[in-house]
């Protein structure tokens, strides 16, 4: 194992450890619960918006599950937190995929249907 691997394992194994954001919000602006039923892990996201409605204030998430789950879970709480449009990648990409399966957006998503995605 290289050292770069090495690093990236530790990282994965602190936040699955000592994750960041880990909790509830009671009155979450927002808030969603995601299962894998292959593996049964399972991940619940809450989020508080700030006074603009759009930037991200604060986020925990609550689950269980592997490390590589959790850990990822964690690691999104810290790097969406405070920025505009942090969800815009993700967004976009659950945009093209539906479009490539021809399923309808789900709901949340109404008007996306319109981006140019190639």
């Amino acid at each position: 194992m290289n050292e770069f691997e090495q690093m990236y394992r530790e990282v994965i194994l602190d936040h699955y450890k000592n994750p960041r954001g880990h909790g509830v919000l009671e009155h979450a602006d927002a808030e969603a619960e995601g299962q894998n039923p292959l593996c049964g892990d399972e991940v619940s996201i809450y989020v508080a918006f700030g006074d603009d409605g759009e930037t991200i204030d604060e986020v925990k998430f609550s689950g269980r599950g592997c490390a590589i789950s959790q850990a990822a879970t964690s690691m999104l709480t810290e790097m969406v937190q405070g920025l505009k449009c942090a969800m815009l990648g993700l967004t976009t990409l659950k945009v093209a995929l539906h479009k490539a399966k021809g399923t309808p957006l789900p709901q949340g998503l109404a008007g996306f249907d319109e981006l140019e995605l190639t």
